[in-house]
């Protein structure tokens, strides 16, 4: 059966748009709730929540495909650790170190490059011209908002450790993002998302423990803790991952990583609405050479069938 070319894109564009936009509020919880619980417990309760709301839903769908599980399960296990287990919990970790914007600007710049050398390494996905040009210009519109248009800034920016760990979070996302190119024929979107999301969740259950008996703050429950924690599992884990993979299945993973790039510009919308911070012509600059970007990097492969 033939698919509409462009519909077929433009579906997996607007699910990436809509994953980044919900996504780009995770940096600003990561950094808002870290006096009120610790950052592996965040991660822990977040895909709990999201483990068993999307259960009901999979259950009768994992009875048939459980052959594909099992004969699949290395590869399960292992994009669950990098892609449930560890990349959300670093973000946390990170973000008891440094800003929400430096978050959202250091992972979403490194994360697509690290994906666009490793799908076509492991993939062997094409990188051409106008993808790579695609690239410089979003990387680019995200240097100058990290460096408020100051070259000064830019030549004295130095990692911190916060830095190195989403650094290492975007490493663990590009991984995931090439590995969920492969997700097993057969496995549907919601069964897929239910086993990564269970495996995951059991793998990250040690470290909470270890956490929950060394750690001298208690969690400061209260309502707004508990919406937070319902936000992330509902928004950032299951709507938010369907629409990703679905555009990693249209798209690319390579294409659609760079997609990531808009996070920091949602955010600072975000920040404007949240945090009446103001938005300065270096935003405007910075947004515009980022949707350049992606259209161009858009624009450098042909339709699929």
């Amino acid at each position: 059966m033939v698919i509409n070319n462009n519909n077929y894109k433009f579906y997996g564009i607007g699910a990436a748009i809509l994953a980044t936009l919900i996504w780009s509020g995770n940096f600003i919880v990561a950094r808002g709730v870290i006096h009120e619980i610790p950052p592996i417990s965040l991660a822990f309760y977040r895909w709990v929540t999201a483990t068993v709301l999307l259960a009901p839903f999979a259950i009768r769908q994992l009875k048939t495909e459980m052959p594909i599980i099992k004969k699949n399960w290395k590869y399960l296990l292992i994009i669950s650790f990098f892609g449930i287990t560890v990349y959300n919990t670093l973000i946390y970790v990170a973000g008891t170190y440094i800003p929400a914007m430096n978050l959202a600007l250091i992972g979403t710049t490194s994360s697509p490059v690290m994906s666009i050398l490793l799908a076509a390494i492991f993939l062997k996905e094409a990188i051409k011209p106008l993808r790579i040009i695609g690239l410089i210009l979003c990387i680019t519109g995200i240097l100058i908002l990290l460096s408020k248009g100051s070259w000064e800034r830019l030549i004295h920016f130095h990692f911190t450790a916060g830095d190195w760990w989403i650094l290492l979070a975007a490493l663990c996302f590009a991984i995931y993002n090439i590995m969920a190119r492969k997700r097993p024929a057969g496995l549907t979107a919601v069964s897929f998302l239910f086993i990564t999301f269970l495996i995951g969740t059991t793998l990250l259950f040690p470290a909470f423990l270890v956490e929950s008996n060394t750690t001298h703050t208690p969690i400061n429950w209260n309502w707004s803790l508990v919406l937070i924690i319902a936000y992330l599992g509902i928004g950032n884990s299951i709507i938010s991952f369907l629409c990703w993979n679905i555009a990693i299945s249209r798209l690319g993973a390579a294409r659609t990583a760079l997609f990531g790039n808009l996070i920091p510009i949602f955010s600072s919308f975000e920040a404007v609405i949240l945090l009446s911070e103001k938005i300065t012509s270096i935003h405007i600059i910075s947004g515009l050479l980022v949707i350049g970007g992606l259209l161009l990097a858009n624009l450098s492969s042909k339709p699929k069938t």
